[in-house]
């Protein structure tokens, strides 16, 4: 890494560490990013005295992290921020963690099972790649049609067709995924409810066992456990989220998510399609098709890079060499059962 690259980067991440600084609501975390912010300025300014002095300008890249930063909170995305070297991202376990790094007692069902809420990157991750799955699956299923010389009804029969199949099929899959998850951790809570109300001083003991074992004072543990029960509907979820490591809050919606996928699916898919439903000609609306998706694709691959940390245009070449590829194969596999 030459000079110039060594004090972009740093100059990059104590921008970003500021950002996150500032969307940052724990005292504590403010003070250590902005203490890592300080350092990397420091750094750059290691590569100043060096001869390097230059305007600085963050990457695109950098300021979509920060507009999701300001949006979701840093927090929310870890593995983002890990993929773009922002540093101290253990410290969010180690803030919420109690003695001797176990999970932190809390003082009120607010504090319970907080940390196994997070946005994680998960839907957004999730988003970009059932726009990459429609966008695939529909530019090569056109590819595929139009090898075989179909005209521009057949074509839009067959783009309209495979956008509701997969969409469909996305959407039903998430739908029972999720709502087959929901029912397991329903039926789990359920009993947990079942044994609330026929045993609620061991289930109390249990609770207050827990919490010593994860550091906790016993007498303080069973103090706090006592609390907990005294309203039934903080006891359950205090049970759900330690005994069984679910929070009741947050188990998903099946709709949601199929709602989800079969939108951001039938993105992607319309994507290759929108030319032929022009009413184009078939053969001004193939190559104008091929191009949207391969610009589409690169956008896809260059969104992913968000997540992996690697250069944006490795992942935008990778992804249109994939989908590329897969549609090109489809296009003689078209042509040869059209000239048979």
């Amino acid at each position: 890494m030459s000079g110039h690259e060594s004090w972009l980067e740093e100059k990059q991440s104590a921008w970003l560490y500021r950002i996150v600084a500032e969307a940052e609501t724990d005292p504590r975390m403010q003070k250590l990013f902005l203490s890592l912010a300080d350092a990397a300025e420091a750094q750059a300014t290691q590569w100043t005295k060096a001869g390097v002095d230059v305007p600085f300008s963050p990457s695109l890249r950098a300021r979509i992290v920060a507009i999701l930063i300001r949006r979701f909170k840093p927090r929310h995305l870890r593995p983002m921020l890990a993929a773009m070297k922002i540093r101290g991202l253990s410290a969010y376990d180690i803030a919420t963690a109690g003695p001797n790094g176990t999970h932190a007692m809390p003082s009120n069902v607010g504090d319970i099972g907080h940390r196994h809420k997070g946005f994680g990157g998960g839907n957004l991750r999730a988003a970009v790649f059932g726009v990459s799955d429609g966008l695939v699956s529909n530019t090569s299923l056109l590819m595929g049609v139009a090898g075989a010389a179909a005209s521009n009804n057949a074509l839009v029969t067959t783009g309209v067709a495979g956008l509701l199949a997969g969409a469909l099929s996305m959407a039903a899959g998430e739908y029972t995924s999720v709502r087959s998850q929901r029912e397991m951790y329903e039926y789990q809570i359920g009993l947990e409810k079942d044994e609330l109300d026929e045993y609620p001083d061991e289930e109390a003991e249990e609770l207050a066992l827990i919490y010593e074992a994860r550091g906790m004072p016993l007498q303080r543990a069973r103090e706090v456990s006592k609390d907990l029960m005294r309203n039934p509907k903080h006891a359950l979820d205090a049970l759900a989220r330690e005994e069984l490591g679910l929070n009741p809050d947050d188990l998903g919606s099946p709709w949601g998510a199929a709602i989800f996928s079969f939108v951001s699916f039938a993105v992607g898919a319309l994507i290759p399609l929108l030319p032929f439903l022009l009413g184009t000609a078939t053969s001004s609306a193939l190559p104008v098709a091929a191009l949207s998706a391969g610009i589409a694709l690169m956008a896809v691959g260059g969104a992913l890079s968000l997540f992996s940390g690697r250069s944006a245009l490795y992942g935008a070449v990778r992804m249109l060499l994939i989908g590329g590829g897969a549609g090109v194969v489809t296009y003689f596999i078209g042509t040869l059962f059209g000239t048979a």
